[in-house]
């Protein structure tokens, strides 16, 4: 039986990619882009715009390839370039406003066994106000902390806190809202 090493595979097409290798650059797209389509879809709305910051992701990655030191984990690397792209792509698009916005929440009936599948997590996410759901995003699904979270955005650690709260009370609402529209 052959052992294959995973990270010196994924070593080797990390320097053929940097040598301009398109074989190599096609598996890395191939390997990595419905991960970070599924990113960029958390952060925005529209699937078009998402593919879109996706690719750009794509472009940055290839273009700072060789500054990625290959002791650390690649993953997380090019996981945290199509965040901060998405996250450009929002600022540049409109402007982001934090705060407590009046929010019309309407479910759809989930399943029939009322079970929450992703795309319903996902749709009652999309529902919240753009800043919001970049911090509550930031934080409960990528992992960061707070300090980090202000530091990305450019807003007060106590704003970054406030917004997560205020995300997971309007998530416990459409949740409620939607328990009723099931049950009622």
């Amino acid at each position: 039986m052959k052992v294959i090493n995973i990270n010196s595979e994924l070593n080797i097409l990390i320097e053929q990619s940097i040598q301009n290798s398109r074989v190599a650059q096609k598996r890395l797209y191939e390997k990595y882009a419905p991960k970070l389509l599924s990113i960029c879809r958390q952060y925005i709305t529209d699937i078009y715009n998402a593919e879109d910051v996706m690719v750009a992701s794509f472009m940055k990655i290839f273009t700072h390839l060789h500054t990625f030191e290959q002791r650390g984990n690649f993953e997380a690397w090019i996981r945290r370039i199509a965040v901060n792209e998405s996250i450009s792509f929002i600022r540049t698009r409109k402007q982001i406003i934090y705060g407590e916005e009046i929010l019309e929440i309407e479910c759809k009936n989930t399943s029939v066994e009322n079970k929450l599948i992703t795309d319903d997590i996902q749709n009652m996410i999309d529902l919240l106000p753009e800043g919001c759901k970049m911090v509550f995003i930031l934080f409960a699904v990528e992992g960061y902390k707070h300090h980090e979270i202000s530091d990305m955005l450019h807003i007060n650690e106590g704003t970054s806190k406030s917004q997560v709260a205020y995300a997971r009370k309007l998530l416990q609402q459409m949740l409620e809202s939607d328990k009723i529209t099931n049950h009622g």
